[in-house]
């Protein structure tokens, strides 16, 4: 496969407020399984318990991730460089995820009753799994629905 063809979505191309809520809403869902599952098994707690701290880091994600987004693109818009390479992904995840850290290490040390340290070496797994995971799943979706707008090309003037 050439990089041009790649390069192509494979529905179609996805623009604005339209792509961030799909984006948002298709991210989550799967976070929320993942991370239900992720907490019961690290926690030994059922996936009730597990599932409502899911649900509340989900929301806290979802205001990050509209403000990471819209602060990320209008950063990229800005770039002489266009599109994403694998080094602006990576950026792109650390930032995502360390942004999460401050937010939800405190959360689950209230939840599990554990304290930061432990809530932290506890959510290690669930970053490296979340890094992972942001990283796949943008590459994923930029494939299926196009690159925003902050990362085409900026047509050349003949």
């Amino acid at each position: 496969m050439s990089a041009s063809s790649f390069a192509k979505p494979l529905l179609l191309s996805l623009q604005g407020p339209r792509r961030r809520v799909l984006y948002v809403t298709l991210y989550e869902l799967i976070a929320i399984a993942a991370a239900t599952l992720g907490l019961a098994v690290l926690t030994g707690q059922g996936a009730g318990h597990s599932g409502v701290i899911a649900v509340a880091a989900s929301a806290v994600a979802v205001v990050w991730n509209v403000v990471f987004n819209w602060a990320f693109e209008r950063w990229e818009s800005r770039q002489v460089v266009r599109g994403r390479s694998v080094g602006r992904r990576i950026a792109h995840a650390i930032g995502f995820e360390g942004g999460l850290v401050f937010t939800l290490v405190p959360l689950f040390a209230w939840w599990f009753n554990v304290s930061l340290w432990q809530a932290f070496v506890m959510d290690l797994a669930l970053i490296v799994f979340f890094l992972c995971y942001t990283f796949v799943f943008n590459w994923v979706f930029d494939r299926v629905f196009g690159l925003p707008a902050s990362a085409m090309a900026v047509p050349t003037q003949a």
